[in-house]
């Protein structure tokens, strides 16, 4: 069966760091792009980061480049979310998802989701 579980939600003060995790099970992560996306209440769903774990290109949206990183970690088959620097407006439930292609912007062209974290960040 297939799975992604996300983890490393939680909620921080503006300026603190969160850390999410993407573990996959049922397939191996390499030749899959996972994406991070987060949807806030009352707006849709957005893409923060992907990588292309294959070549390990990456991918960030203009609103969290320089404060978001994406990595993987073949051998734990986990993708990960480190998020620095974090702003009220970055708080959503943040979901990973995964494609057998390359990165995109557009949740529809994934296959596979997980079921979520939440972080919130206070003012």
């Amino acid at each position: 069966e297939v799975q992604l579980v996300e983890s490393g939600g939680g909620t921080v003060q503006a300026g603190g760091s969160l850390r999410l995790s993407c573990a996959a099970s049922g397939f191996t992560i390499d030749d899959y792009a996972i994406g991070w996306f987060r949807q806030a209440p009352g707006k849709e769903r957005e893409g923060v980061s992907c990588i292309s774990v294959s070549d390990r290109s990456t991918y960030y949206a203009h609103s969290v480049k320089g404060r978001f990183t994406i990595s993987s970690d073949n051998a734990k088959n986990t993708v990960y979310l480190q998020m620095n620097s974090l702003k009220p407006e970055d708080t959503a439930v943040y979901y990973c998802a995964a494609r057998n292609d390359r990165c995109s912007w557009l949740p529809m062209m994934y296959t596979y989701w997980g079921q979520g974290t939440q972080s919130i960040v206070s003012s």
